[in-house]
């Protein structure tokens, strides 16, 4: 059998030959492909980890939820992170320093509550129907997995529709 030398683009000669352009073609567009992959999995992750957030939540005996707990869940969603906001405003107070020990993180939290809460205020905030027995039951049987993402129809609830 022969051995194929594997062309690469330093290889090539002629940067504006034919081939190199190709080549070129090819390897941006599979460079694409990988970040448009990538993006997709940031995304699948993110929705997961809420839906998961939702299903350890959801008390075990309701078969669905009503208008007002699923407000009072959705509240609970929102103010999750104001116990770690806290712990850092005391580890800020403590000591003489005047920077920010945690800046980074306390900018996060803050800017995703932020949006968090204009989506549920306005469009409303995406998450699997709460209020419908057939998702309550694929989210019962959920074990986390993202490929079964697909099975839940996530549907918005805004501040409006639940009160």
């Amino acid at each position: 059998m022969p051995k194929t030398k594997k062309t690469t683009v330093q290889n090539l000669k002629h940067p504006n030959s034919r081939k190199t352009i190709s080549l070129v073609k090819k390897i941006k567009k599979s460079e694409k492909r990988d970040n448009k992959k990538l993006g997709t999995d940031i995304k699948n992750n993110l929705t997961g980890e809420k839906i998961m957030w939702f299903k350890d939540r959801i008390p075990e005996e309701c078969p669905v939820l009503s208008k007002e707990q699923t407000l009072g869940l959705i509240e609970q969603y929102l103010s999750r992170f104001d116990e770690e906001l806290e712990q850092i405003m005391l580890k800020n107070s403590i000591g003489q320093r005047k920077n920010r020990q945690h800046a980074s993180r306390e900018d996060i939290i803050n800017i995703t509550k932020k949006n968090e809460l204009e989506e549920f205020e306005t469009c409303g905030l995406e998450m699997p129907d709460l209020m419908d027995h057939k998702q309550m039951e694929v989210l019962r049987n959920w074990n986390g997995e993202l490929r079964f993402l697909q099975h839940f129809k996530l549907k918005r609830f805004a501040r409006k529709h639940l009160t």
